[in-house]
């Protein structure tokens, strides 16, 4: 039965790199060396948990749409360490080393090609399983789409999400979409955090039903509405496309 494997590349090695940076007494040039030969074998370990048919590990293209519709997301991020960004390529042999393909789109991001190949391949019945310990994947698990965290050694649950956020998946894009998300600079609804937000939705379910309601809060209904574009545009922010156009086939990913 086919399994694909779908690597947030960055997201694995700027958390190994930034380990080994933590090591006193080496070089850039060590530190690369390094993270190149963990990042190897932590996709061969991949390779064996999952026991992939199918595996590619995604990079981030340059200003995604995102950046378009929000000229401040990631504002605030701190950019990757120069020594990691001009040496991007020799640490990917991490990957291709173990057969797997390292793909580098122009602008999209990794988030959303992986969204996209994940969703794509549930539907016809491929099992999925997406490492990265980005919350933003969360909301795609299903029976055919699995999220695995490779420094936790777990995979992640609904139940997990629960226990986390303190409140389910299909509720996850509105309580973002109020509270923003600091890590990406999305902005979120002001006034409103973590407490107001799941107090909104355990009540209603959604911010629609919320504004419907007549028995919502003045002075929170005064605040989504006031600030009702942001929460529209931080929504839309936190949530994955699954449309994006690949230019390749799931059997091109096949592993020899």
């Amino acid at each position: 039965m086919a399994h694909l494997l779908l690597i947030d590349a960055l997201n694995l090695i700027r958390r190994i790199y930034a380990v080994d940076c933590e090591q006193s007494g080496l070089t850039d040039e060590q530190i690369l060396k390094s993270c190149q030969q963990r990042v190897k074998n932590a996709t061969r370990k991949l390779l064996k948990i999952t026991e992939a048919t199918h595996a590619i590990a995604v990079f981030d293209g340059d200003k995604s749409w995102r950046y378009h519709l929000y000229a401040d997301y990631k504002a605030n991020r701190k950019p990757m360490p120069t020594a990691l960004k001009d040496n991007l390529e020799n640490v990917s042999r991490g990957f291709t080393d173990n057969g797997i393909k390292s793909y580098f789109p122009q602008q999209d991001e990794a988030d959303d090609v992986i969204a996209t190949l994940a969703y794509k391949s549930a539907q016809h019945n491929v099992k999925t399983t997406i490492v990265s310990t980005d919350k933003g994947f969360l909301p795609l698990l299903q029976e055919h789409i699995k999220v695995y965290d490779y420094f936790k050694q777990q995979h992640l649950s609904e139940e997990d999400i629960t226990t986390k956020f303190s409140i389910s998946k299909d509720k996850l894009h509105d309580f973002w979409g109020l509270m923003g998300d600091k890590t990406n600079d999305i902005p979120g609804v002001k006034g409103i955090g973590k407490k107001t937000a799941l107090e909104i939705l355990g009540q209603y379910g959604s911010v629609e039903n919320a504004i419907q309601s007549t028995e919502l809060k003045d002075n929170i209904r005064k605040k989504i509405e006031t600030d009702i574009d942001n929460f529209v545009l931080s929504k839309a922010l936190v949530a994955l496309r699954t449309d994006i156009e690949m230019g390749f086939k799931l059997s091109q990913l096949r592993l020899v």
